[in-house]
């Protein structure tokens, strides 16, 4: 299936091509034959234009009430839900993942929409008394400026809703940078967001590479940055933004452990670490890319483990009985051959899996074998580096407290869960593994829209995407001081 589609631009209102009048091909990863279409490679004057669009636009945007912004937000989560499964599919043709996965990662967006929503009612400050007779005090919420919206391509719409909503309720304008992996997707949200009644200049389109990239952080009229990528992107970004005294949240890598410990329901352990390791092919920065297993059930649940990983069906994520899809790129594949690689000269055992999956249709995408590596240790690169694909490394351990450390043992704080029955190690682990998120009897993915999202250490710089945190890095904090006293009163002289 071959497509000539040319997609363009949204800056100011108006679809435009790149002043580079340069494109990139996007193509389907389970199949290459199949062209999405092509999309802008923007250069540093689109973002420009893009940014003062921006500008312009939030100095009437900002005084659209809060709850008039949730309106619209409201209306583009029922447009996302009635086009749900349009956009799924065009989801998995354009990034891999199953179906049923992508029609969460739209359900995602739509539970976002609804939750701004109600936010834009619940921008609360605080009212405190005063130190000083007849005098009145008290924060209000503000909007920052326009915001820059960089997002990843393993949740296409769910990332940018998580980002692009709070922006827009707290009265923020929007440059929108999506990955160049998944420009349809992006193409497609915006669309939504202009029917919902977004007004022109407020929501801004930029496709491309680096350099639109890095000039939506550097340029002068992007007042805020939200991220989400890699830890050595997001150390570029923040070093940028500093340099204009940006804002900026980051949102980066994971490798995330499931501990099940020896008195663990097994069954239910297996079904999380299954979903958790090879669930959207291991391309989450939640995955599940470390199996620790107490020494009492460690052949046992590897056993367990290994039977039900070669019955996964490898294929087109649009096609039905597919449980995993194909690596997002060709560069995604070579990563993974990579860790292979290492990890087999590491001396860590390749059970199986750990090649390229080509047989009949399989080999006109970038299709990888659900892999399982036992006998690793812990400071292996196996074990401490974000591979972002179906690789699971198996750590054996004798005690929680031997477990803790290892978990804990690497740069990455995103992601955790425990298996057991026993309520003092549950909380033990919700105390000390160090991490954002600390599921229980639960796999390391399934975060909900209503609750914060990140993580410590080289994940996150301390904010939060979703639930109440993310619409305190969207605006500003204002006090107010209202005296009516009628006399020059002296809060910061000492009156004692």
């Amino acid at each position: 299936m071959k497509s000539t589609e040319e997609f363009k631009n949204y800056i100011g209102g108006v679809w435009q091509a790149s002043a580079s009048k340069k494109t990139f091909v996007d193509l389907n990863p389970a199949n290459t034959d199949d062209v999405i279409g092509h999309f802008p490679n923007s250069v540093k004057k689109d973002v420009a234009l893009a940014a003062a669009a921006a500008k312009e636009a939030y100095k009437s945007w900002r005084l659209v009430p809060a709850p008039k912004r949730g309106d619209m937000l409201r209306k583009a989560g029922l447009l996302l839900e009635a086009r749900k499964d349009e956009i799924a599919r065009e989801m998995t043709r354009e990034m891999g993942k199953v179906f049923a996965e992508t029609k969460g990662d739209v359900q995602e967006g739509i539970d976002t929409a609804y939750y701004a929503a109600t936010e834009g009612r619940r921008l609360f400050g605080h009212t405190v008394p005063s130190e000083l007779h007849d005098k009145f005090a008290m924060s209000i919420r503000q909007p920052i400026g326009v915001a820059g919206c960089i997002t990843p391509w393993n949740f296409p719409m769910a990332i940018p809703t998580w980002k692009i909503f709070p922006a827009l309720l707290c009265g923020n304008s929007v440059v929108f940078k999506p990955a160049t992996e998944t420009p349809k997707a992006a193409h497609l949200f915006v669309e939504v967001l202009i029917e919902a009644g977004v007004p022109e200049g407020v929501i801004n389109l930029v496709h491309g590479g680096d350099e639109a990239g890095k000039e939506t952080v550097a340029n002068e009229n992007v007042d805020l940055i939200s991220f989400t990528g890699s830890s050595e992107t997001g150390s570029m970004v923040a070093k940028s933004a500093a340099e204009t005294y940006k804002r900026v949240s980051l949102e980066m890598g994971g490798k995330n452990a499931v501990v099940v410990m020896d008195d663990a329901d097994l069954k239910l352990a297996l079904d999380g670490v299954l979903w958790g390791a090879f669930g959207t092919t291991g391309q989450r920065c939640t995955a599940t890319s470390r199996l620790l297993l107490h020494e009492k059930i460690h052949d046992k649940f590897l056993e367990m483990l290994i039977k039900r990983t070669e019955k996964l069906k490898l294929g087109y994520g649009n096609d039905a009985g597919v449980d995993v899809g194909p690596l997002v790129s060709e560069a995604q594949l070579k990563r993974v051959q990579g860790y292979i690689e290492i990890g087999k000269r590491d001396g860590a055992k390749l059970l199986t899996g750990g090649k390229q999956a080509t047989t009949g249709e399989l080999r006109k995408g970038f299709f990888f074998e659900p892999t399982i590596f036992a006998g690793a240790e812990w400071d292996m690169r196996i074990s401490q580096e974000e591979i972002f694909g179906p690789v699971l490394s198996v750590i054996k351990f004798k005690t929680f407290e031997e477990a803790t450390r290892i978990l804990n043992g690497v740069k990455y704080g995103l992601s955790s869960s425990l298996y057991t029955k026993d309520v003092r190690y549950a909380f033990a682990a919700m105390r000390d593994f160090e991490a954002g998120i600390t599921y229980i009897n639960a796999p390391t993915i399934g975060a909900e829209a209503h609750l914060p999202f990140g993580g410590t250490k080289q994940t996150g710089n301390g904010h939060r995407e979703g639930g109440w945190q993310v619409y305190e890095f969207f605006s500003e904090t204002k006090t107010c001081y209202i005296d009516f006293s009628g006399s020059l009163q002296r809060a910061q002289i000492d009156n004692y």
